[in-house]
Parts: structure tokens; C-alpha cells; sequence
């Protein structure tokens, strides 16, 4: 099986990474079905990377119906040890402007609909989550936003919502309240199945508009949204080839044994066939 080290999952609009040598495609299969695309391996800046595009090619799925556990555990299974997660965001607040970047540091999470863990049915994990981003990867794309003079905010509360409408005013006025300084769709469960997977995870948000809270400015629309988009997506192809460049030998950081003592079920109690489909992620583990 092919490896990479760095797992770059695209959002809207991105499908693809110009740059990238001696590509190759390969589909995953995983206990959890298929990914939600074929997963296009590349050299990129002297590191191996993975790009899964989160909605498939031609954006075909949904917020609510992205498979995240296959895309999870796919990535892993390629040897993948850090995820840029690219998302597209409106903002809560005046400061973050449409076309700004932010790099969260803390997740809301106000979905409903979707699966959050590989675990349960016979094997219960409890993972610390108090900090949902890596702090080594959170840094390294914000140092990488600056070196391209790219207007980026360190830090902030992204509230994930489960879509695909976007948000109602009162709605909007409630998240604000809250602290929040972006709204999107995707960060989650993705933050919390790759920390269950050890793998370093942090987001780089990409705002393309003011949510529907902000008086002064139009209403949200599709082609606002998208024009924005398009903007975003070429700044996203810049800070992934910068960030890759500084993406560490060694991980130190606590991602990489976030389940050392989180699993709870004693071994004998494991049924079988689960230790047997969750080994890649309990093997060093669960004997």
C-alpha cells in the first residue's frame, strides 16, 4: 500500500493541488465503506502527501452524508500522521472579514445527524478533546499565512452546524452571543475521529462571507458565497504547499497517543471481529 505523512482533506471548491509530482490514485476500502473520493498521493515540497476531496469530485455529497469514519481511517491507513483540513466558513463576527483566514482553535458542536466515534458495540474509548486542534499544525499554518501576507486570525471558536441550509438571523444572533467567530459544516466529526485516530488535525478556515447576522451587508447568497469561494481556493493551493514545508520529522505534540489511556473495555471483553477491524487504530494497544 502507498504511504504519505501529510493528508490534506479539500473543501468546496478544492479538488485538486497543482504541484504535486509523481501522482498516483488509490481507492481505499475500510470497515466503514468507501471514502468519499479516490485519494491522489504526490510529492509535494520533499513530503509525501494524501488529498481526499471531502465532497468527491464534482461536489456530489452533502455535508450530512460525507463518510468521515472511511475518510478517517483511509488516511490512516496510508501512514498519514497530519490532516490539514481545508473549510469554507461564514463569520460571526465584524473583525473576520469575507476572504480572511482563521485558524480555529476551538470546535461548538451543534450537529445532529452524524456517527462521531469508531467506537461503541462492545469497545467503549473515552479521549480527551478539551483542545480539538493540534497546536503544533494550528501553529505552522499560521506562521504559513504570514510568511504569504495573507490576512489570518489565530485562534477562534468555529461552530459546525449540520446543514445544509445556512443558518436562520436568530440563529446567527444566538452563535454570536455564544463567542463564536465562524459557522460551518464540516469540522466535525472529522476533529474528533482523527483525534481517536492520533493523527495531528487542524483546520484552516477559509471565510467567504459575513452570516446572515451582519444588517449592513446583504444577505448570504449562493453566487456570493462562490465568488468568494474561487478567491479562497487559490489562497488554500498556497498555504498547503508552504505549510508541508514546515511539517516536522518527529511528532511530540500529545495527538499521537491520544488513545493510550482512553480505552476503558478490558481486552478480554473486545469481541473479536472488532479488534480485528479496528486494529489499525487499538493494535499498539490491544493485543
Amino acid at each position: 500500500m502507498p504511504e504519505a505523512k501529510i493528508g490534506v482533506i479539500g473543501g468546496s471548491g478544492l479538488y485538486e493541488i497543482e504541484g504535486m509530482r509523481e501522482v498516483e490514485e488509490v481507492r481505499v476500502k475500510t470497515p466503514f465503506g468507501e471514502p468519499s473520493d479516490a485519494i491522489t498521493l504526490g510529492d509535494l515540497e520533499g513530503m509525501r502527501l494524501a488529498f481526499l476531496p471531502r465532497h468527491g469530485k464534482g461536489h456530489a455529497i452533502s455535508p450530512t452524508e460525507i463518510p468521515v469514519r472511511a475518510n478517517i481511517y483511509a488516511l490512516k491507513s496510508l501512514g498519514v500522521e497530519w490532516i490539514i483540513s481545508i473549510s469554507a466558513v461564514g463569520s460571526l463576527k465584524e473583525e473576520i472579514r469575507p476572504l480572511d483566514l482563521v485558524i480555529p482553535d476551538q470546535l461548538i458542536d451543534r450537529t445532529r445527524s452524524r456517527v462521531n466515534t469508531f467506537f461503541g458495540g462492545g469497545l467503549v474509548a473515552h479521549v480527551t478533546f478539551a483542545e480539538p486542534f493540534c497546536p503544533v499544525l494550528r501553529e505552522i499554518l499560521y506562521q504559513s499565512a504570514l510568511d504569504l501576507g495573507l490576512r489570518v486570525h489565530r485562534g477562534g471558536t468555529y461552530l459546525v452546524m449540520e446543514g445544509p441550509l445556512f443558518s436562520t438571523r436568530a440563529e446567527s444572533n444566538l452563535y454570536r452571543s455564544w463567542g463564536a467567530s465562524v459557522i460551518g459544516m464540516t469540522a466535525l466529526p472529522e476533529a474528533k475521529l482523527a483525534r481517536e485516530a492520533e493523527i495531528c488535525y487542524a483546520t484552516l478556515a477559509c471565510v467567504t462571507d459575513y452570516d446572515c447576522w451582519h444588517e449592513a451587508e446583504e444577505s448570504v447568497t449562493i453566487e456570493m458565497v462562490l465568488q468568494n469561494l474561487r478567491q479562497n481556493v487559490d489562497t488554500a493551493k498556497r498555504m498547503i504547499s508552504k505549510a508541508a514545508s514546515r511539517i516536522p520529522q518527529k511528532r511530540e505534540c500529545p495527538c499521537a497517543q491520544a488513545l493510550k489511556d482512553g480505552i476503558i473495555t478490558a481486552p478480554e471483553r473486545i469481541p473479536e471481529q472488532m479488534k480485528k477491524e479496528l486494529r489499525l487504530l487499538i493494535g499498539k494497544y490491544i493485543s
